[in-house]
């Protein structure tokens, strides 16, 4: 399912409903920009000594990878949502290096959905994040919790 709806509410997320984020191309020059500042190691910002490491190259820091996923998630539907915020992250996995030229394509599926017991107005999610490459291949999943507002009773 593609995300398009004015406005999400935890009674929109559903076990096993999957969101199809969209893609977004990864440039060289944003892999070694963003490194620079936050994870200045030599396979994500020297381009000489990446290509003798063994990644053969410069890849993408995974806080690179994670924060482009957090972009799309954010424009795919948390900017149109109850969103109120996360108690956390329990999972992430950088299963394949992204490298200058891969087009990531993202997923949000809800795992779980659970109302609060304490608090009618809101509700907790478990929800997994997917990003693959071009060629289909898994590079990293996200797994958390995240509350979101209950709809309104008109």
């Amino acid at each position: 399912m593609t995300a398009k709806t004015d406005h999400w509410y935890f009674e929109d997320f559903i076990p096993g409903k999957v969101i199809e984020l969209g893609t977004r191309a990864v440039s060289e020059e944003e892999i070694i920009s963003f490194a620079t500042q936050f994870d200045p190691q030599s396979f994500h910002v020297d381009k000489e000594t990446a290509t003798d490491s063994i990644f053969g190259g410069v890849i993408a820091s995974g806080w690179h990878t994670c924060s482009m996923i957090m972009r799309m998630v954010v424009d795919g539907f948390l900017k149109n949502s109850s969103s109120m915020g996360s108690p956390g992250v329990d999972e992430i996995r950088w299963i394949l290096p992204v490298r200058p030229g891969d087009i990531l394509t993202v997923t949000a599926e809800t795992l779980d959905s659970r109302p609060s017991t304490s608090k009618p107005d809101r509700g907790v999610l478990i929800t997994m994040w997917r990003a693959t490459n071009q060629e289909g291949k898994l590079v990293c999943t996200i797994q958390g919790m995240g509350m979101f507002g209950r709809r309104p009773q008109e």
